[in-house]
């Protein structure tokens, strides 16, 4: 298990937090846990694949640059989500922040062409995974003092889109669980909140790049003028996950270029 002497992390904002992230192993996720590492926190990896979680971690920890702890994960798997944090607590006795950043695309068909099998995938991901992972990191964050969780969302959390039924249904459900934890769990120490981000430049999108013109169509939803980066993203997270947003609970937070401001 790739991992370093917690006295060889560097010192920073998040020094000494405990910090979970799903989805760790690419994109946003990636980004988000070598940016909780550079500020000083202990970070486990998590990702779907066992070599992505290991790379991240591995790289992180190489030449001091942090400290890190790779996990294979499944989040729609609740046994699994246990597992893994009764691991992190037994080794570092705590759980600070939790990122739920894993997540799948949609069919991007009209909704009555949407294969079910295809809705119960995305659905049991980016629904089920959140709620797996935050009935588990809640009770934990309870039991030492507090903590704060960031979902990851998406500007379709916020409005709708033709032909992304399906991923639009769970992001707006993600912004559900969100909110009703946040009034749920607030007061007892656990801030809850959510990044809506527009298109990041991620593996998620590169997928159907070859379709003609749909990354000009997705960029034209931006009226800053690009699509945002994962670091835009991060940056976010990191802010929602610290001392200088603790009066901000149980908010989507736009990282959309502009794209919900109409």
């Amino acid at each position: 298990m790739a991992t370093t002497d917690d006295s060889a992390a560097p010192r920073g904002t998040f020094t000494g937090k405990v910090v979970l992230i799903t989805g760790a192993g690419s994109g946003i996720g990636e980004a988000t846990a070598r940016a909780f590492a550079a500020e000083g926190a202990i970070v486990a990896v998590s990702d779907m694949s066992a070599e992505a979680a290991e790379r991240v971690a591995s790289e992180i920890c190489s030449g001091g640059a942090g400290t890190a702890l790779p996990f294979a994960l499944d989040v729609r798997d609740g046994a699994a989500v246990a597992a893994m944090i009764d691991a992190l607590v037994s080794r570092h006795g705590r759980l600070d922040i939790a990122v739920n950043n894993a997540g799948i695309g949609g069919s991007g068909v009209p909704l009555a062409d949407i294969p079910e099998e295809n809705f119960d995938r995305v659905m049991s991901t980016n629904v089920k995974g959140v709620w797996q992972c935050m009935r588990h990191e809640i009770p934990v964050m309870l039991r030492t003092g507090g903590g704060a969780i960031v979902n990851l969302a998406s500007a379709m959390g916020l409005v709708g889109r033709a032909n992304s039924a399906d991923y639009v249904a769970t992001k707006h459900a993600v912004m559900g669980l969100t909110r009703s934890a946040a009034l749920e769990y607030s007061a007892l120490g656990v801030r809850i909140n959510a990044v809506c981000p527009g298109v990041i430049d991620t593996p998620l999108i590169q997928v159907r790049a070859e379709k003609p013109g749909f990354l000009e169509a997705l960029s034209a939803l931006h009226p800053i003028g690009r699509f945002g980066k994962v670091d835009d993203v991060a940056a976010a997270i990191l802010w929602l996950a610290s001392p200088q947003s603790s009066f901000v609970t149980g908010i989507g937070l736009p990282v959309d270029g502009g794209w919900t401001a109409g």
